[in-house]
């Protein structure tokens, strides 16, 4: 079974706009997804990458717009995709940028997919596809997918360029003739997404190009259970404090399957989520904004005493010392 994907949550900073602008309820929206609205203050925080397909998904719902995923990043374009980005602009050729592309994208972006360059006689495709086994809002995601690769070829090609042809998956597009004018080519039905077009263009040279090729301010997302389950917790933290059996849930998964896994991993669900609240719990103590009471009801705990005595055990202060220390403060 492949890894659960985790994408970055700045993915959603446009679907909430566009959800805005229409006059949606974005707690309708993320209530759908079983999302918090707090993640939209948060960017940088990793999320399931089938809670950014359930959040396309029901802000399509909310606004009647089936074609809203491809409005949105092909007018966001090159710049919707963060680091990535970077590495197409700093790439010598388009060839060279896709294949950068694939390299890339799983270890900055979105984990469970695959984005890449395959060459097929006079035609080259570059497509798209999420690995992990997620049916629901796949085929929204990949329209979404498309205005962002014809943004990357566009940077070489020129804002006018058009591609031969663009396929999805599926049985059937909804709001077709919609997405064909917006991607500006005919869509087809095929086995994997992507846009086609003349091999030889993956010879053209970049036109502006900047920026050192390796650099990127985004620390690499990770893989492995272990690492969601992290991340979910971490999320769930911003509501209440969560429980296996809610976080198995979240994965598709049974507790004791979640227990055997992580088993497997050489780690357990206690370990990661004793991490989790110390990492969490230094943050709201060196922000130094909430009383330490309040931190400890932030983080699941009845009062500052339960909270006191448990940070005490994690890292052999109290937190108030642990406060003071990094004010440089008293040590009493």
């Amino acid at each position: 079974m492949p890894d659960h994907g985790l994408t970055r949550a700045r993915t959603m900073g446009p679907i909430a706009e566009a959800v805005r602008m229409a006059g949606g309820s974005l707690a309708r929206v993320f209530g759908r997804a079983g999302m918090p609205l707090s993640l939209l203050d948060t960017p940088d925080r990793l999320i399931l990458l089938r809670d950014q397909l359930a959040l396309v998904e029901a802000a399509i719902r909310e606004i009647g717009d089936p074609a809203l995923p491809a409005r949105l990043s092909t007018a966001t374009g090159i710049a919707g995709l963060g680091p990535i980005g970077t590495q197409v602009r700093s790439s010598d050729s388009l060839g060279a940028a896709l294949r950068r592309v694939e390299t890339v994208t799983p270890q900055l972006l979105q984990t469970a997919t695959w984005t890449g360059l395959r060459r097929r006689g006079t035609e080259a495709f570059y497509g798209y596809a999420v690995t992990e086994r997620i049916e629901a809002g796949r085929q929204a995601n990949e329209v979404l997918a498309l205005g962002y690769l014809l943004g990357t070829v566009r940077h070489f090609l020129g804002a006018a360029w058009q591609p031969e042809r663009a396929v999805v998956t599926g049985a059937h597009l909804a709001a077709r003739s919609e997405i064909e004018t917006l991607l500006g080519c005919t869509v087809v039905l095929g086995p994997r997404a992507g846009l086609v077009f003349p091999a030889h263009r993956l010879d053209a040279a970049n036109p502006s190009r900047t920026g050192a090729c390796g650099a990127s301010a985004d620390a690499p997302i990770g893989s492995g259970l272990g690492t969601c389950v992290a991340h979910l917790i971490e999320l769930a933290l911003d509501e209440a404090r969560p429980s296996i059996d809610g976080i198995a849930g979240r994965l598709g998964l049974s507790r004791r399957t979640l227990q055997r896994r992580l088993e497997a991993e050489g780690m357990g669900y206690a370990e990661i989520q004793r991490r989790v609240l110390i990492r969490r719990a230094e943050t709201l103590l060196a922000a130094d904004r909430l009383p330490i009471g309040r931190i400890g009801l932030e983080l699941g705990y009845a009062d500052a005493a339960h909270f006191s005595r448990a940070f005490l055990a994690w890292t052999g202060l109290t937190p108030r010392r642990w406060r003071d220390s990094r004010r440089g403060g008293p040590e009493a």
